[in-house]
């Protein structure tokens, strides 16, 4: 291979404290709000705003170049997928910037647009046209990308009892299912969705542990309305659904399961990259990730290298790659990459939690049978950009045991009640093209089902991956609008450790032998494992 990342946590990383600057969470009292103004104010009403909230720029939102290329010759692939590591790269120094010059952007109103925003979008201009020479030079088509080059700030107001508006909202707005998440998820883009946006930033000093009143131990979230106590959401989960409205497994169709059990990362099996989204790229996901299964994925990992590899699986037949980015509870604990990229440099900071179980299970289809799995399918569930793309790609379910049939949150980390553990749960998707085992934007070639449980397009319908993860975690308090010890799922650094950017991943390396038999199962109704 060509390298290992993996790393051990030292006991004494563990155990390090940090300064007591640690102790000044949370953001006191904002949020978002449109960076623009709306139809009926004035010209000169605009402007006053923008130079208003100035210095209150939270994070930079910038268009997804990835989900918008479908179709990229296979020759391009390597070219394209570096320049769009490349792009992630230049965002989150924008970001550092952003979060290291709040008392110039104070001073100077023309200061974010001036000395971030400007130059981030010279940058995206040079890369996207390189993406697009990339294509060219193998005979595709490029799509009409320049206009992906601008980036726009989101901001912060002040706004008395937004805290607890947005996380009474917050919480129960899974009621109403994915549509309403959508909605907000287009404001959110605008920077005027009011539930996620919580208390982050309002102007004041915050990066790479900077702790002044900016939301959670790193600078960078999560804040006290990215919360709510699960205990005072009303009831909205329904047993079994998955986030496109359907059981998995109905009563119909193919009604058996398979389950694997590959450990929960007590190894310790970490790094930052994401050999399906940036190959060859390191620190290609910019936060940290736990590794189960497949013991040698790294950005440089190759089929045939996955393929070799051992595996933390009890079947040995199982040597797929699951992955998905750390918990890590932010109560001044500093852990072993506390001074690494990917982690405390950008904004991934506290301990570690390890699930306290990792259960992965594979469920059938509510209409029909199900076909193999092809070797080295590679599946991404959920968007670690939702923050800011929109929640099109969004796929997250948190609870809390005792509540996980009653209570499923999009876009709150759930509290949960003494005796209760954290729950992240993903329900994969479960249709595939048939022929490709990625796609360009890594999304086209498998789809979820519709909603009468069949699959689109001459897609066929294959075990659907349900991944549950159960940690202990101590429950944050809210104490003066601001959230003491909480915990935050790994994100990008302009994504403020909002809950909804949780995500999970999927390369299948299961033996002939072993997924045959998992498909037996499934079609036949039985439980195996």
């Amino acid at each position: 291979m060509g390298r290992n990342t993996r790393k051990r946590r030292s006991s004494m990383a563990t155990k390090a404290v940090a300064a007591s600057a640690a102790l000044a969470l949370g953001g006191g009292g904002l949020i978002w709000a449109n960076f623009y103004a709306s139809a009926g104010e004035s010209k000169n009403s605009s402007q006053n705003q923008v130079k208003a909230a100035a210095g209150q720029v939270a994070t930079i939102s910038c268009p997804d170049v990835g989900q918008k290329l479908t179709n990229v010759p296979g020759g391009a692939r390597q070219g394209v997928d570096r320049e769009l590591a490349n792009l992630d790269k230049q965002i989150t120094e924008a970001y550092a910037r952003l979060a290291s010059t709040r008392q110039a952007q104070a001073g100077d109103p023309g200061f974010v647009q001036n000395a971030i925003l400007g130059p981030l979008k010279d940058k995206r201009a040079a890369t996207i046209d390189r993406i697009r020479i990339n294509i060219q030079r193998v005979g595709g088509q490029a799509q009409n990308l320049g206009s992906l080059a601008t980036c726009t700030p989101q901001v912060a107001q002040t706004n008395a009892g937004g805290q607890n508006g947005g996380q009474q909202n917050g919480g129960q707005q899974n009621n109403n299912g994915g549509q309403q998440n959508n909605n907000g998820g287009q404001q959110n883009n605008n920077g005027g969705q009011q539930n996620n946006g919580g208390q982050q930033n309002g102007g004041q000093q915050g990066n790479n542990g900077g702790q002044q009143g900016n939301g959670g131990q790193g600078g960078n979230g999560p804040v006290a309305a990215d919360f709510v106590d699960i205990t005072q959401v009303q009831p909205n989960a329904q047993l079994g659904v998955g986030p496109n409205g359907l059981a998995a497994n109905g009563r119909g169709g193919s009604t058996g399961t398979f389950t694997t059990n590959c450990g929960t990362n007590g190894n310790d099996n970490h790094n930052t990259d994401n050999v399906i989204v940036a190959p060859g790229v390191t620190n290609g996901a910019h936060h940290l990730h736990d590794y189960v299964g497949n013991q040698n994925n790294d950005a440089f990992a190759s089929d045939q290298e996955l393929a070799n590899a051992q595996t933390t699986c009890q079947n040995q037949g199982d040597k797929s790659s699951y992955f998905w980015p750390v918990l890590r509870l932010q109560d001044g604990t500093q852990d072993f990459d506390q001074n690494n990229d990917g982690g405390g440099k950008e904004g991934n900071v506290g301990r570690i939690l390890q699930p306290a179980q990792a259960q992965l299970k594979f469920v059938g289809n509510k209409r029909g049978p199900v076909v193999a799995m092809p070797t080295a399918l590679r599946i991404i569930t959920g968007d670690a950009k939702s923050f800011v793309n929109g929640l099109g790609n969004a796929n997250v379910n948190w609870s809390c045991t005792g509540f996980e049939n009653k209570v499923q949150l999009k876009d709150k980390y759930p509290i949960c009640p003494q005796g209760s553990q954290v729950v992240r749960t993903s329900n994969f998707q479960s249709c595939w093209d048939g022929q490709n085992i990625d796609s360009a934007n890594h999304r086209t070639h498998v789809a979820f089902v519709q909603g009468d449980g069949t699959c689109a397009n001459g897609f066929k319908a294959i075990p659907q991956l349900q991944v549950r993860l159960v940690y202990n975690v101590p429950a944050p308090k809210i104490q003066n609008g601001q959230v003491v010890n909480p915990y935050a799922v790994d994100t990008f650094p302009e994504q403020l450790h909002k809950p909804i950017t949780d995500h999970n991943d999927f390369i299948n390396f299961f033996s002939t032998n072993l997924m045959n038999k998992m498909v037996n199962c499934i079609n036949t109704g039985k439980k195996c494992q």
